[in-house]
């Protein structure tokens, strides 16, 4: 999710809830205590050079069980972080404690933003060997061709 997506949620909501990938809802005296622009500038292990740029959330839950951010504050906070350092309409990455600081891809379900799960990947197979997942077939769709058998051809 963007920026910009993120805001328009937050325009029709009254409340804010996010959802951990395992169904648990962060607890709802939350903050986001962060909001920028993190730049990963790399080299994958086939060589290439590479730059990723996100905007990151930081959500963080405390003894604080008065607090609620509002829907239009959580705006505010997002604005002033795209005015102050400039950020683009970046996908936003959202860091939250479980065992670690975990890091979530966003997306929103009409109610709830889901913490969705993210994985490592290589980004260079070809350069490593490693072969591209062969497309999984499934044998009542495959298309009958003149040589093949059927009831109707007479071949047994």
């Amino acid at each position: 999710m963007k920026l910009s997506e993120i805001k328009e949620h937050l325009s029709k909501l009254d409340q804010i809830a996010f959802q951990l990938p395992n169904g648990e809802l962060v607890p709802r005296h939350f903050h986001v205590t962060e909001v920028g622009r993190v730049t990963k500038h790399f080299i994958d292990c086939g060589g290439t050079v590479r730059k990723e740029e996100v905007a990151n959330f930081q959500l963080w839950d405390a003894n604080d069980y008065d607090h609620r951010l509002h829907p239009e504050k959580l705006t505010h906070i997002i604005e002033l972080s795209q005015k102050t350092l400039d950020l683009d309409d970046l996908e936003i990455e959202v860091e939250y404690q479980g065992r670690t600081i975990e890091k979530f891809g966003l997306d929103f379900d009409g109610t709830h933003f889901l913490l969705t799960t993210k994985q490592t990947d290589c980004l260079a197979k070809d350069k490593c060997g490693i072969p591209e997942e062969k497309p999984k077939v499934k044998l009542s769709e495959l298309q009958s061709s003149g040589g093949c058998c059927s009831p109707q051809s007479g071949c047994c």
